[in-house]
């Protein structure tokens, strides 16, 4: 079966195309078909501007036109679009959803920053460690950062907070907003005790590859802090040229890192595991739960 979702979010637009099947063990596979990122970048207008600007807004149009295509090319069962804090943001969000489902008959759903992170859960990454763990899930994204704590499979604890890395970018973080995530983080780490961080998203992943390591390997806060040393020592285009970063990447990999890093320090933890795995993921694992529940109710 293939699934197909849509991650509207700040900084890029993802689309991933999964096959998911059960092999003769059976384990379900999900298996990414296609993963296509465009750099629209709604957080630029909404968080700066207050709205999404009708050149991003056509952008996003001509996206999900093409993306409503290929789900035909390529059969997919069900699909969903989800935005995140862009979207939540803009004050014209409404009205540019109403556009998009006339132009295109697709829907645009806006997740709450809590359902963007018990989303991002449903990859269920923590199960292949120690089931009966405690894990903080990170997510870092261009308008906002979610945090989850699981322990033994279940959710304690999610937040969502108004700090991501085109906020950073254009200095609109607000100092509260800083002092209610270490508060929280303090507050629920001292609680449950987390034993890592489980780390989500692009810059993370981008992080994790100039690190240079592999087959999930941990990545330590001193190996975090040097590399955040290095990349705020370079210029963009330097950054561009010798790392081969996108432009888009380029520009927020440091605040990136610096949120890393202030969480694992706030929490007082040293590893950080990168599934490579984000929201995108989260929905088609939660697409296939939702098809499974249905052949099970038919039956």
């Amino acid at each position: 079966m293939r699934f197909s979702a849509v991650d509207i979010g700040s900084n890029g637009v993802r689309i991933l195309f999964a096959e998911v099947y059960r092999n003769s063990d059976g384990e379900d596979v999900f298996k990414k078909i296609s993963l296509l990122r465009l750099p629209i970048r709604l957080g630029e207008d909404a968080f700066v501007h207050g709205k999404i600007r009708k050149q991003r807004a056509e952008k996003l149009k001509k996206t999900l036109s093409a993306y409503k295509l290929l789900n035909e090319v390529y059969g997919v069962v069900d699909y969903r679009i989800c935005a995140t804090s862009a979207m939540r943001d803009a004050s014209n969000s409404v009205e540019l959803r109403k556009e998009i489902l006339k132009e295109t008959g697709l829907e645009i759903e806006i997740l709450k920053g809590k359902e963007e992170a018990e989303m991002i859960y449903e990859n269920h990454v923590a199960e292949s460690l120690n089931p009966k763990g405690c894990y903080l899930y990170v997510d870092v994204g261009g308008g906002s950062t979610e945090l989850s704590i699981f322990k033994k499979g279940k959710r304690l604890k999610s937040e969502s907070f108004n700090i991501g890395t085109l906020r950073i970018k254009n200095k609109i973080v607000k100092d509260e907003t800083w002092i209610e995530i270490k508060e929280w983080l303090l507050k629920y780490s001292a609680k449950f005790d987390p034993l890592l961080i489980i780390g989500t998203g692009g810059n993370i992943n981008r992080l994790y590859k100039l690190a240079k390591l592999k087959d999930y390997a941990p990545l330590f806060y001193k190996q975090l802090k040097v590399l955040n040393i290095e990349l705020s020592k370079m210029s963009q285009k330097e950054k561009i040229e010798q790392l081969g970063l996108r432009e888009d990447r380029a520009d927020v990999i440091v605040p990136a890192s610096e949120i890393f890093l202030k969480i694992m320090k706030w929490t007082n933890i040293s590893e950080i595991m990168v599934p490579k795995l984000g929201l995108a993921d989260g929905i088609v694992h939660e697409l296939y739960n939702k098809h499974q529940s249905k052949i099970k109710n038919t039956h």
